[in-house]
């Protein structure tokens, strides 16, 4: 199933890191807070504002920085995915 968001929106997939101690211990991830990094699956084709179209500033591909409490979780196909607003989207991780 596939999954075009609109507007400013944008569809985005939970990394989950696993976190390995000093002693060689692996921290599964949900054994610690979540780090609200995602990567972008689909881009919505974005919006127009008070008269001005509003571009979308990531792409597919791209890793982000979300906002704690951002979007609504789906889930497809057995997978977690967010919707979030472009506006959720704190930062474009190199």
């Amino acid at each position: 199933m596939q999954v075009k968001p609109l507007g400013a929106r944008v569809l985005l997939k939970e990394i989950e890191n696993e976190e390995t101690t000093k002693s060689g211990i692996v921290l599964p991830s949900n054994a610690k807070e979540k780090t609200y990094m995602a990567e972008v699956i689909e881009v919505g084709p974005g919006e127009i504002k008070d008269g001005k179209k509003i571009e979308m500033e990531v792409k597919k591909g791209d890793k982000v920085l979300h906002s704690k409490y951002a979007g609504t979780e789906i889930k497809l196909d057995d997978q977690k995915y967010l919707i979030v607003r472009q506006d959720d989207i704190l930062a474009i991780i190199d």
